[in-house]
């Protein structure tokens, strides 16, 4: 049988090359068919409006399964070192069959723009930064399902203008846990004076979004996220922002971390490796508090519901402060409570707890700096 010639998707203006148009990317379920490479990139094209509302001029990096999502397969991580949330440091998994692509890929097209972004660890890299939906476009043709942007814009890279709050369900809790949580963040927000957006993350969490005033730097929106999950966790005991998995029990975490430096969330409107092809899913508020079922919501399903409106169409309208929530977290350190652990691909920070498991410093007996003593 010979190669299937490639295809084309026509964006705007731009006809973007799509090769092996054939192959299959999902496989069918009870729910959905079939899903090839072609199909994905109309899907990306077909949600122009909302996936360019999440993506554009912000620095991306992109989630490539270039073979596909089977039962078994596994994604390599973006950083020189992997973290479970466990605090244990592994080395890449070069075997992988999917990986991070924080690097412009080679073959790009001449329309493709760039911007410079800087990791934790001082290092520096040209990142894709799209500004015309055939971008993302030819993305998918590289394999790309999930787009990770930055929450940053490219004339200012340093500076934050999303708050990010990753609701993430823990062993023993649910979607509809999350979905209830998420309804006492949006109370709380409102009562701080912030509107929230709020979408499915495409699995099991909900990611909720509130547009800043980029005038604080990465260090100071991860504590006001810390001082939002703290309150939180006062108001609802089924939430808990402990970073060690071993202390969250059966409850949401609220991943703080989320909003370090390169650390980044499944965008609006993008495809998640997992059977059935779901999408990362804005909703209103009243939307989200009747959804049990978040699989209902993928690539066949989507863009009809854009096509009615995006939910997050109003999302640049207002920029906040991040006043309230800072002024929760300098309260909390007054009161006692202060820094929380980074991930485990930053440098060591000021303040920070050990990095070491409770369990494991009690057991091996390890100092308060981390050190283990012998």
């Amino acid at each position: 049988m010979g190669k299937t010639a490639a295809a084309h998707v026509q964006v705007g203006e731009r006809e973007v090359r799509v090769s092996s148009p054939d192959r299959v990317i999902y496989e069918a379920t009870e729910r959905t068919p079939e899903v090839t490479k072609l199909m994905v990139a109309e899907y990306v094209a077909s949600v122009d409006d909302g996936l360019m509302r999440a993506l554009r001029d912000r620095p991306t990096a992109l989630e490539r399964w270039t073979s596909g999502v089977r039962p078994g397969m596994t994604l390599r991580d973006g950083s020189s070192l992997a973290s479970s949330g466990t605090g244990k440091k592994r080395p890449q998994d070069k075997d992988a069959d999917a990986f991070y692509q924080k690097r412009v890929p080679k073959g790009a097209p001449d329309y493709l723009e760039t911007v410079r972004i800087t990791f934790p660890s001082g290092r520096t890299a040209d990142e894709i930064c799209p500004t015309e939906i055939a971008v993302p476009v030819w993305c998918a043709h590289m394999g790309t399902l999930t787009f990770h942007p930055w929450p940053v814009r490219r004339d200012d890279v340093d500076h934050p203008d999303e708050l990010r709050i990753d609701l993430d369900p823990q062993p023993g809790t649910s979607f509809s846990d999350a979905v209830r949580v998420a309804g006492v963040a949006d109370e709380l927000l409102r009562e701080l004076g912030l509107v929230g957006f709020v979408k499915t993350s495409g699995n099991r969490g909900v990611h909720i979004y509130v547009r800043i005033t980029p005038r604080w730097e990465f260090a100071e929106v991860r504590h006001a996220a810390i001082g939002f999950g703290r309150e939180l966790e006062k108001r609802d005991d089924q939430v808990t922002t402990a970073w060690w998995k071993e202390e969250r029990g059966k409850r949401i975490f609220v991943d703080y971390n989320q909003n370090c430096r390169d650390r980044t969330i499944a965008s609006a409107y993008s495809l998640r490796p997992i059977a059935g092809a779901p999408v990362s899913t804005p909703m209103t508020w009243s939307e989200l508090a009747d959804v049990t079922d978040p699989g209902e919501y993928h690539l066949f399903s989507v863009p009809d519901r854009l096509a009615d409106g995006d939910p997050w169409s109003s999302i640049d309208d207002t920029h906040y402060s991040l006043e309230p929530l800072l002024d929760l977290w300098e309260a909390q350190v007054a009161d006692g409570q202060g820094e929380l652990n980074f991930p485990p691909d930053h440098p060591k920070m000021p303040g920070e707890p050990p990095r070491v498991q409770p369990s494991k410093k009690v057991a091996e007996h390890w100092d308060d700096d981390g050190n283990r003593v012998e």
